[in-house]
């Protein structure tokens, strides 16, 4: 195991500039996540994995199979460098952003699109959920958070590692799902179907949007048919990961 005691080394300031800037995520591809439980997900896809970082005096559990990966050994004070937490567990892994081949992403028949969705948190918790449900994807379009920011990472607690997230043009996604016999949902407070009234399809994409505006209109246009939550009590909206739960297991199939 490599040692690393300066915090004004090279590939600190990697790691550092990896948990704190979306150029440098978006430059090389990369992304740090931290803790026990977030770097065990990721040994689940230990082809994306480029080194695990402990922290001295921290003990890499015995059961994980590691013994390939390049692993290195850094001060407390590095560790606090790079960490994003405020009560760091001293274990970090670096990791390779997965990509997607243009068949893999056409054999996509259970999508989740996101529109301008900026809240990190938000995306992270929709990115779990849709994990969690059996989406096949999730497409984040343009002004959405970034799938790798650290806070991101964390709400959606390891399923970057079980469900592919792309970046791309909604209004390029919508035709090709549609050319795939895929219907697309989109989500409007006006000329929208109620959820309980939504069939269950085998082929769906959905698509929620930001926080404040929704859907962008132009989106709209596109679909095949709009979905509303409707809201019985005296709360003026839902939040919008619930909202998209509330969705998406209205959609699955019940099998």
């Amino acid at each position: 195991m490599k040692r690393i005691e300066s915090v004004q080394n090279s590939l600190v300031k990697h790691w550092k500039k990896l948990g704190t800037t979306r150029k440098e995520r978006d430059k090389f591809e990369e992304f740090l996540v931290e803790g026990f439980h977030l770097t065990e997900e990721a040994l689940k896809k230990k082809s994306l994995i480029k080194s695990i970082i402990v922290r001295e005096g921290v003990d890499i559990p015995d059961a994980w199979d590691i013994s390939d990966v390049p692993q290195y050994s850094v001060t407390a004070a590095v560790a606090k460098e790079i960490s994003e937490t405020e009560h760091s567990q001293g274990i970090f892994a670096h990791c390779a952003q997965p990509e997607f081949s243009e068949d893999e992403q056409r054999s996509w028949t259970k999508v989740l699109l996101i529109d301008a969705v900026q809240d990190p948190g938000n995306v992270g918790t929709m990115i779990r959920t849709a994990a969690a449900i059996g989406i096949d994807a999730v497409v984040l379009g343009k002004g959405s958070a970034d799938p790798y920011n650290p806070k991101t990472v964390r709400s959606a607690q390891g399923s970057n590692f079980q469900i592919p997230v792309v970046k791309g043009e909604l209004s390029e996604w919508i035709p090709a799902l549609k050319e795939q016999d895929v219907r697309v949902f989109g989500t409007a407070l006006l000329h929208a179907t109620p959820v309980h009234e939504a069939q269950a399809q085998e082929k769906f994409a959905l698509m929620v949007g930001n926080e404040g505006s929704g859907v962008d209109p132009v989106l709209l246009q596109q679909t095949d048919e709009n979905l509303v939550v409707p809201i019985y009590g005296a709360a003026e909206s839902l939040n919008v990961a619930v909202a998209a739960g509330i969705l998406l297991y209205s959609l699955v199939p019940k099998n």
